[in-house]
């Protein structure tokens, strides 16, 4: 152990689901559990691993934790990948039992073509599609917040959707395109927030030859902020030449801010760098990196990255532009690394967060912070295999359920990729 406020506290994963097919939810920042904790989403897929293309498909359920984990399948979707899956929720504040995932479309005529969102009610087993595909949708379910996932895998492969057709060059920073907002029950959209405005916010020189994209928009627990990650790069295929900045800005597209930026120098653009000689993890471990951030609160943030020439998990304190708060470091000396973290619906004294591979075990860490005591309790290390790519990679990735009380992972540490539950209340019950 690396401190005396780590220690072992090791708690059994069981798995869900036994039909023979692999099963993953994808990111970190919403709950694959409905309100009442029976069901959990899910994407259903015969491999563990592929090469993502538009026509790959993944089955679209839940399993039922009361009814012998039973998975109910309720639709399917070309409109996904590895690390994000299709984007599927529940919308919580919709009556019932309903929930959205991205498809792909018959639409050439759309904002981003061929591209939208399913809306099932699985109570009635209906469907009603969305004109745009959505990357987060506000709490109280009235709008989400949509981005071009064909931008997103020309400038970050990882999170972007594939497309059989040829795309013409991308503009660097266009006027037209950016994030949108798209009313849930109407479907009627409207852009918020565009490129170029976000080049024109606190510009920077090293802006200038770059392409800009948004990454992890994030809508606080009100719906009335949302946070962003605004990267820019010239040199799209190597990630440790990003650069990042933690911005908020209202649902509609006002009152920006600028909460954290890590513009620096980029000796990669030198001609004779090799971006082969990245490693996998290489940006994620970035001295620089702005990642995963995500609402404590509604006025408050915790995410991974450089404040005042350090790294650390910082919360950070949403404040008018030019009035900053002050910016708190977590877990000094014993969150030492960039993970997926979250606080407890129920209780935020307890953090849920994880590791990347270790370089030489390949294992991955789960873990819960104790806030106030200050105390690591590491829940279990997780095998990965290190032949899995950047774009296909399983990382842990945990979920809360909404009571507070168990977890839930995606890992492939069976050499299939699989959901796993863990139970914590024996420790955040304590």
């Amino acid at each position: 152990m690396t401190s005396s406020r780590i220690i072992d506290t090791l708690l059994p994963a069981r798995r869900l689901g036994a039909d023979g097919k692999h099963h993953f939810f994808g990111y970190y920042n919403k709950s694959n559990w409905d309100r009442s904790d029976r069901y959990v989403l899910a994407q259903r897929v015969p491999m563990a691993d592929a090469d993502l293309h538009p026509g790959l498909e993944a089955e679209i359920g839940y399993f039922d934790l009361e009814d012998g984990q039973r998975f109910h399948l309720v639709g399917s979707t070309t409109a996904w990948n590895w690390q994000m899956g299709a984007q599927l929720q529940w919308l919580d504040g919709l009556p019932g039992r309903q929930l959205i995932y991205n498809c792909r479309t018959d639409d050439d005529g759309a904002r981003y073509p061929r591209l939208g969102a399913v809306v099932h009610d699985a109570d009635t087993g209906t469907d009603r599609t969305l004109p745009m595909p959505v990357y987060v949708v506000a709490p109280n379910s009235r709008f989400g917040l949509c981005v071009d996932y064909r931008r997103l895998y020309v400038t970050h492969q990882t999170i972007g959707y594939s497309d059989n057709a040829p795309q013409p060059p991308l503009p660097l920073a266009p006027a037209d395109d950016g994030i949108h907002y798209m009313d849930i029950a109407s479907g009627e959209s409207r852009l918020i927030l565009s490129y170029q405005a976000l080049r024109q916010f606190h510009p920077r020189a090293s802006m200038d030859k770059a392409i800009h994209w948004v990454s992890h928009i994030e809508i606080n627990p009100a719906s009335s902020r949302v946070l962003l990650l605004h990267r820019w790069t010239e040199r799209v295929e190597d990630e440790t030449c990003f650069l990042h900045r933690l911005i908020t800005v209202n649902p509609d597209g006002s009152d920006l801010r600028l909460l954290e930026c890590s513009d620096h120098p980029l000796p990669q653009l030198a001609d004779d760098f090799d971006p082969n000689a990245v490693g996998t993890f290489d940006y994620e471990k970035s001295e620089y990196q702005i990642s995963h951030p995500l609402w404590r609160d509604d006025d408050t943030i915790i995410v991974w990255g450089p404040h005042a020439g350090s790294i650390h998990y910082h919360l950070y304190q949403d404040r008018e532009e030019g009035k900053r708060g002050e910016v708190r470091v977590v877990g000094d000396g014993v969150l030492t690394e960039n993970g997926h973290m979250t606080f407890s619906p129920v209780n935020p004294r307890w953090l849920l967060s994880d590791t990347y591979p270790d370089a030489q075990t390949n294992e991955r860490t789960l873990f819960l912070y104790d806030m106030q005591q200050g105390m690591r309790h590491d829940l279990g290390r997780f095998y990965t295999s290190p032949a899995l790519k950047k774009e296909n990679r399983c990382d842990l990735h945990p979920r809360w359920s909404r009571d507070g009380r168990r977890v839930c992972i995606d890992s492939i540490h069976e050499s299939e990729r699989q959901l796993y539950v863990i139970d914590v209340s024996p420790l955040v019950a304590a």
